[in-house]
């Protein structure tokens, strides 16, 4: 089939797919090797080149634009099959897909999208988001890059950081506060379409960052100095900052898309290597402390699994997310946890030979490692989380965690399996250390309930039961020790630090 004719709407999802696994299996296996691809900085302009050569991107662009969607369904499916080979490359995709496509799609102007669509299409361009500033990472409502108007175009000044594709991409959504009133800088936050191909419109590297994993994908600071036509100006159906919460929030329900492919692959790994290898006259499939590490790699591939159908039906485009925080925080916070505990078990199965970056255990742990910090450090997400079911829980007039949890339709159905843990009054006024503690528990707690509901939907029941026994299990622990009352205190370390060799 002809690669210009793989985003016509008529091409069933299937053969479609189909094509993208054999031309990545091509590129990364028969032409090229994974291992060495993966530690070096970027990736081969031909190999990009192939990879884009079926227009994966076009699952992602309205049909009424000549793509294929948005069906999120077929758009997960695509990052999962990315995943699987590369988590690079996954998340790649995830930022032209959530970060830059579907604000243009919900918000762009006319005339601003036809353009942008099209030259994805036809010229296989790549888009991404610039929100992160230097001095305001996890402050986005402070960021200091400005505009203003300019003989009908809107000049934008500041500077951006760890915006993926740095260098790469050939649109940007620009974020920034309008100039003037009392305080210099508006509150609001608006969102510009930047070519950075246009005249007037590029976009200055002032450094590329040496980051540690994704080796695929170029990070950097940016220098932005640019003046767009206001007709690439997003327009929000209320105003910027909720725009901003939706796309932010749909972008943390889409996180496992990126996690599916990257789970499976590790657990495929794991089983493979576990039935192989031989220690002490037996494989390591037989050793009961290997067959605990592969059940929490399974238990992970449930959840996820559970969390990408509640993703297409709960996060279409459609769907206005701003006022769904806590929801999308406990499936980014959870599944990005959850991902980094698989990695680290398949690199403790897989031993020294697993310490590479040239193999799949250590690019797994390096690689994953940066999802529980982007978009939302995970311990500020976990603050949040709580921080909102705590406003749910005074509007409800409920102190009780179990029966607000009972009555809550993310818990519902999990709240009765874990209702002696739950039984407690929670303190409104709790520390910041423990505000995180019960909102990882919270996030464990919502995803056993979407696990759940993939049970009565028919999924594996073995595959079921293992993974709630899993989530039961760590949400016991995350529980007591959220109800530890002991805190440690930090000792001042400017007062220096005793040696043990004065006590020989």
């Amino acid at each position: 089939m002809n690669p210009a004719d793989m985003s016509h709407a008529t091409v069933p999802f299937g053969e479609f797919l189909k094509s993208f696994k054999t031309r990545m299996h091509n590129v990364f296996h028969d032409r090229e090797d994974m291992n060495r691809l993966s530690t070096g900085r970027g990736l081969p302009p031909y190999v990009l080149r192939e990879v884009m050569a079926c227009n994966p991107l076009s699952v992602f662009i309205p049909a009424e634009y000549g793509g294929r969607g948005p069906k999120p369904q077929e758009g997960i499916a695509v990052i999962e099959a990315a995943s699987y080979e590369s988590l690079a490359l996954a998340l790649i995709f995830g930022i032209n897909w959530a970060l830059f496509l579907q604000p243009v799609a919900k918000y762009g102007q006319e005339e601003a999208r036809r353009q942008v669509f099209d030259g994805f299409l036809r010229e296989r361009k790549m888009g991404g988001l610039m929100i992160t500033e230097p001095d305001y990472g996890s402050d986005a409502l402070h960021m200091q890059t400005s505009w203003d108007e300019e003989d009908s175009l809107c000049h934008l000044r500041g500077t951006k950081h760890w915006a993926g594709l740095t260098g790469w991409a050939d649109y940007w959504l620009l974020t920034a506060r309008k100039r003037g009133g009392p305080r210099g800088l508006a509150r609001d936050i608006d969102f510009f379409i930047c070519d950075a191909n246009a005249p007037g419109q590029h976009v200055v590297v002032e450094e590329r960052y040496n980051n540690l994993g994704l080796y695929m994908i170029p990070y950097g600071r940016n220098r932005i100095d640019v003046r767009i036509p206001a007709t690439h100006r997003l327009a929000p159906h209320s105003t910027g900052i909720k725009m901003m919460l939706d796309l932010l929030h749909r972008s943390r329900m889409q996180f496992p898309s990126m996690a599916m492919g990257f789970l499976t692959r590790l657990l495929d790994e794991a089983a493979a290597h576990a039935r192989d290898r031989l220690v002490g006259g037996k494989a390591l499939f037989d050793y009961d402390q290997v067959q605990a590490r592969l059940t929490r790699i399974q238990s992970a591939f449930t959840v996820c699994s559970a969390m990408c159908v509640n993703t297409t039906e709960r996060a279409d485009i459609a769907r206005d997310l701003a006022p769904h925080g806590l929801e999308a925080n406990a499936v980014k916070t959870c599944i990005t946890d959850l991902m980094q505990d698989a990695a680290q078990s398949l690199l403790q199965l897989s031993g020294a030979m697993g310490y590479r970056l040239d193999h799949i255990a250590g690019r797994a742990v390096v690689d994953s490692r940066p999802f529980q910090i982007f978009e939302g450090s995970n311990d500020i997400l976990y603050a949040q989380i709580t921080e909102a079911l705590l406003k749910l829980m005074k509007i409800a007039k409920q102190q009780n965690l179990y029966h607000f949890l009972n009555d809550y339709e993310l818990t519902s159905r999990a709240s009765g399996r874990l209702k002696p843990l739950l039984e407690f009054k929670v303190d409104p006024s709790m520390a910041q250390r423990k505000l995180v503690e019960l909102g990882q528990a919270i996030s464990r707690i919502i995803a056993m309930d979407l696990v759940i509901k993939l049970g009565e939907r028919g999924f594996d029941k073995q595959l079921i039961a293992a993974s709630i026994a899993t989530l039961q299990q760590e949400i016991a622990g995350l529980v007591s020790s959220y109800a530890c009352e002991h805190r440690t205190g930090l000792i001042d370390p400017d007062q220096g630090h005793p040696s043990w060799r004065d006590f020989c």
